[in-house]
């Protein structure tokens, strides 16, 4: 099923003549307007929506029934019946010889010093430019496979297109190198072609990209995808997703039904993920007509409990007690998980733990065989991104066909000329719809801290890129205007616990406008919630241009009272930031109720505020900064001596240590490089104290200088030991340093 939006047609007609220069079976969108004071001359738009949509129609015993036309169908969107502008029938043969294995001696390959990038031609609403051929798009995730299984992807497609490539396959080749999706050849037979340019591919492209080059830097290289190499998406799945809704995107302007072939080494899920991103790039899949084919280019993969030998020992206590292979096992699986989502929720299949890469390009062949090709304008111009459901049916006496198709699709939205209560309207609606917003990039941290024995702090920190504002003139100064919504909801009944909502409109001067082009924007709040499993699901909208980007995920608040092998800590914050109160550029807060709520942030010491890296990514030019809290129950207070009763046996007490408090901790952080441990701080001793809730909290703080770091990857982990009681808590996260 597909989409496609006709450009507004302004026609420029004397006003006898507009009725009748209406095209057949477009829709007219809002009101005719005079085109200058007192002239008879008016100005008509019209905007039509094409949606495309593929139906398979098999008899009872499951073969194809052909020979079907327009008249033979019936379509309704919402219940509302739509007619059938056009129907094209696609017949690819199933069972069509392969060219076979090429002749030696006959194969033109080429290397090419550079491979230039392209476009997929597009074609007309109703043109089926390749009638009765089969798409299939080769996408190679070169930033997200190791160079061994970009080796065995590219090697599993030269053998596809030598061996299985059949007369009504066309084949197109994608890559995604870390920056940009490269559209490396448009749909083509052409065998020779295609196996040259994967033989010119290089192994190992794509690893390592640590560019931070910011938009406002970086040169323009007009590659299609659109976001930066700066520091969002480097550890999230947030940057795979949107290249490959880039790429689904490519392929919308094409009628027929496209299989777009995933080489990945699966999709890591790590800390809170953009769920919105997910479902952003399988919505538009499905609305563009493309199905996803993932390959799991690690094949089967079978290693020992703690790993292969490509990997150092963990150590410590999960070794022996099953939990260092449990999370092993559970980290893979959960790699492939969002392959399988990508393709069951489009229609495809993914291949998963198998060797034979080719199979999984032959099971997407097979999968296109005979299907119809159906067209109609819809009547519901309304963009207001809410599900439409459709439903075809065929007329007698095929009416007990069997029917394969999309059953609907998520209408457009748009920003308008609005008021404030239409303003209003629309974050209320986004907020509510299942269709994310993803048009500005959005990250999210959440952290916790006890307050009491019963309740926790949760600071939400927000991050947007600066570069992706648009500072409109008002009244000539720069003015920027933000406006955050959201709402946090309890996992297990589906109820509200607390809103989000704050509008930022601030003016900045010519200075302050060129560092917000390079530095991020942050927006920050803190709840109080009880332990349990919730979701967030945050909305950021630049009001002017209308852009609007949506972050949703799950957390876990954990109650900190049933922990007893462990030292009990808060969320461990990674920090490259502190900033004064004084100087945020803009404080939803005033006068006594700023005060109050800096004094109840935790993140906030003597009037400076501590900003979350959302992303973790740090200059070594800079300190990171480390805080995190951990909790001892209170000490108990001597049960008072009873009187022995008359006559009874009295007990000689055994001397005992006296209670002289809490004892210390210790705690460290390290870095760690593959294996080798990279650089350490010196342990610190910190005694706990006693809060006004009466909780026995620790506060641990770290300055680390990152300046004799090498820029590149680490995982940095803080320890923190409790020598009395013989307890531990460990806490660790990739991070990036960059230069």
């Amino acid at each position: 099923m597909r989409l496609r939006d006709s450009l507004p047609l302004h026609s420029i007609l004397a006003a006898a003549l507009c009725v009748c220069a209406l095209p057949v079976r477009a829709q007219l969108n809002g009101t005719n307007k005079p085109a200058g004071g007192g002239s008879d001359v008016t100005t008509i738009s019209v905007y039509t929506r094409l949606v495309i949509e593929t139906v398979t129609v098999k008899d009872k015993a499951g073969k194809p029934i052909d020979g079907l036309t327009a008249k033979d169908f019936t379509i309704t969107e919402d219940g509302v019946p739509q007619k059938i502008s056009f129907a094209e029938h696609q017949n690819l043969p199933e069972t069509a010889t392969p060219m076979g294995p090429v002749t030696a001696g006959k194969e033109d390959i080429k290397i090419f010093n550079r491979l230039g990038n392209t476009q997929i031609a597009s074609e007309a609403p109703g043109e089926v430019r390749y009638k009765d051929h089969r798409l299939l798009a080769l996408y190679f995730d070169m930033a997200g496979m190791p160079p061994t299984d970009q080796l065995r992807a590219l090697l599993a497609a030269q053998k596809f297109i030598r061996e299985n490539m059949t007369d009504a396959d066309l084949v197109s080749i994608m890559r995604y190198a870390g920056s940009s999706v490269d559209i490396l050849q448009d749909f083509t037979g052409d065998r020779n072609r295609i196996l040259s340019i994967l033989e010119t591919l290089v192994v190992g492209e794509g690893q390592g990209d640590m560019a931070t080059e910011d938009s406002s830097t970086a040169a323009d290289t007009g590659a299609a995808f659109g976001q930066d190499d700066g520091e969002f998406n480097i550890f999230t799945t947030d940057r795979q997703l949107s290249a490959l809704q880039t790429a689904a995107e490519a392929l919308s302007h094409l009628n027929e039904k496209k299989e777009l072939i995933y080489f990945a080494s699966g999709m890591v899920l790590s800390g809170m993920d953009n769920q919105a991103q997910l479902h952003a790039t399988i919505d538009s899949a499905i609305r563009s007509g493309v199905s996803f084919w993932p390959i799991d280019a690690r094949g089967l993969v079978a290693t020992g409990p703690l790993g292969d030998a490509t990997h150092g020992s963990q150590g410590g206590a999960g070794m022996y007690t099953g939990a260092a292979q449990t999370g092993m096992s559970s980290r893979f699986n959960q790699s492939q998980d969002t392959l399988y989502a990508l393709a069951g929720d489009t229609g495809g299949k993914a291949l998963l733990d198998n060797n034979d890469l080719g199979k999984g390009i032959i099971d997407a062949q097979h999968a296109e065989s005979n299907y119809y090709i159906l067209g109609y304008y819809t009547t519901n111009l309304t963009l207001n991104g809410k599900f439409r459901k459709i439903k075809v049916t065929v007329l007698p006496p095929t009416e007990d066909a069997k029917l394969d198709y999309t059953q609907g699709y998520y209408a457009g939205k748009e920003w308008g000329k609005y008021n404030t209560a239409d303003k209003e309207r629309q974050l209320e609606d986004a907020l509510m719809q299942q269709d994310p917003w993803t048009e500005l990039t959005v990250a999210v941290e959440v952290n916790y801290f006890q307050l009491n024995k019963a309740e926790y702090q949760l600071p939400v920190m927000v991050k947007i890129p600066g570069s992706e504002l648009v500072l409109a003139k008002k009244r000539g100064a720069e003015q920027a205007s933000i406006d955050f919504v959201g709402e946090i909801k309890d996992d297990y009944g589906g109820t509200t616990v607390t809103n989000i909502r704050d509008h930022v409109d601030f003016k900045v001067s010519d200075k302050t406008a060129e560092e917000l082009a390079k530095r991020p924007i942050y927006s920050s709040s803190f709840y109080t919630l009880l332990p349990g499993k919730y979701s967030i699901k945050v909305l950021v909208r630049d009001d002017a241009t209308g852009h609007i980007g949506t972050f949703q995920s799950s957390f876990v608040v954990p109650n900190l009272n049933k922990e007893t092998k462990r030292v009990a800590i808060s969320s461990v914050v990674l920090s490259g930031q502190r900033t004064a109160m004084s100087d945020a550029i803009y404080n939803a807060t005033k006068g006594k109720e700023a005060a109050k709520d800096a004094a109840a942030d935790p993140l906030v010491q003597n009037g400076v505020k501590l900003i979350p890296s959302v992303t973790r990514v740090f200059s070594k030019t800079r300190n990171m900064y480390v805080y995190l809290q951990a909790y001892e129950a209170p000490i108990a207070a001597p049960a008072a001596a009873s009187t022995p009763a008359a006559g009874a046996p009295v007990a000689t007490p055994v001397s005992a240590p006296a209670a002289t408090g809490p004892a210390p901790l210790l705690a460290f952080v390290s870095f760690y490089q593959g294996t080798t441990k990279v650089y350490e701080t010196q342990p610190e001793e910190v005694l706990p104290h006693l809060t006004p809730s009466k909780l026995q909290m620790a506060p641990l703080s770290f300055t680390v200088d990152l300046n004799p770091l090498p820029p590149g990857k680490y995982d940095c982990q803080v320890t923190v030991l409790d020598p009395t009681g013989q307890k531990t808590a460990f806490w660790q996260a990739p991070i990036a340093v960059v230069q």
